[in-house]
């Protein structure tokens, strides 16, 4: 660039003396010639100084590059190295897996259906409410399944029965040493052995009596305050129950009597000091319905002869609240006579 102005310079310089001050001696085209082919040289002179300048400054900037490459592989050789410690100081604080035996699954048939449980995880009792209630009794145990299958459970309405000439019940009770325990769904009295039945010539001894509020059995659809249920057992393992319905009038001794031993926690049996005579309890007339039922309560066994006085017995207004403090209702549903027979005396 600077050769081509010199040589322009040159050239306006020449035409300007030669316009001013004409030489004697005119300009040679050799001259000029001469002249440019020196520029020439100058130029070809420079270029090589020119290239080898930019040669070294492209080595430094490319010696530069490689540096800065093979700083980074290092760099990245090692996070590399890091990277595989940490993983082999996880792989060695983590439990090595245990290999375990082959098992077929298992059918549905050979797993056993749980219990219901509750939300805490313990198993749900019988109740007359809530999630125990009657309604899920069939379903809370295994043994429990005639609850809801029966076809001849307890308790009922008892209506339409038939007026025969019945057996007299024959009660042979005596006074007897007693205990009395809350079992935590009503109020069980346990007399001592010595207390029978008979029955169409059959023997049954009692075995405990409980109570009932309001009466699970209803006549005719009329329901009663209270009921006392006296459970009897023949040798052959047959249980008998003899139901008398409670309803207000003035206080009873019986009842007065077992009231005067109540526990004072659940579960806790109380051994009363005096005898208990039974047969007060007993209604004075006979009359009685009979017929073919169940437990009331849990695993609701079938094949229990029921006989409800048709008496009633009387019992205060205070000895019911006693009984109520515990047990407001302790009742099973009526449940579906499904058209037994169903016996009365004329």
């Amino acid at each position: 660039m600077r050769l081509s102005f010199y040589l322009l310079a040159m050239l306006m310089w020449a035409a300007q003396a030669q316009a001013n001050d004409p030489p004697t001696k005119p300009i040679k085209q050799s001259a000029v010639k001469e002249e440019m082919s020196a520029t020439a040289s100058a130029k070809e002179e420079t270029k090589p100084a020119k290239e080898s300048k930019a040669s070294k400054e492209s080595k430094a900037a490319e010696a530069a590059r490689q540096k800065e490459v093979q700083a980074a592989d290092e760099l990245a050789a090692k996070i590399a190295d890091r990277l595989a410690a940490i993983r082999k100081d996880k792989e060695a604080a983590a439990p090595h897996p245990v290999a375990r035996p082959y098992a077929p699954p298992l059918r549905l048939a050979d797993v056993a259906k749980p219990k219901k449980q509750e939300a805490h995880g313990h198993e749900i009792h019988w109740s007359y409410e809530g999630e125990g209630g009657p309604m899920a009794w069939g379903k809370l145990n295994a043994a429990n399944t005639k609850c809801d299958t029966g076809t001849r459970q307890s308790p009922i309405d008892i209506r339409d029965g038939i007026r025969v000439e019945l057996d007299p019940i024959q009660f042979d009770y005596k006074p007897v040493s007693f205990s009395v325990l809350d079992n935590g769904h009503t109020i069980q009295v346990s007399p001592s052995s010595g207390n029978f039945l008979n029955v169409s010539g059959k023997l049954f001894e009692l075995v405990q009596f409980h109570f009932h509020r309001p009466s699970e059995e209803r006549i005719n659809g009329k329901l009663f305050e209270m009921v006392v249920h006296l459970v009897h057992k023949d040798r052959e393992g047959k249980l008998a129950v003899v139901a008398i319905l409670l309803d207000f009038g003035e206080a009873h001794p019986v009842i007065q009597q077992v009231w005067n031993n109540l526990p004072l926690e659940k579960n806790e049996v109380v051994k009363a000091i005096n005898n208990l005579d039974l047969m007060q309890l007993i209604p004075k007339r006979g009359d009685y319905f009979t017929y073919m039922g169940s437990l009331t309560t849990p695993p609701c066994s079938e094949g229990v002869l029921w006989m409800v006085m048709k008496e009633v017995v009387h019992i205060s207004p205070e000895q019911s609240a006693i009984f109520a403090r515990l047990y407001p209702m302790n009742a099973r549903p009526i449940q579906n006579s499904a058209g037994r027979v169903i016996k009365e005396s004329r």
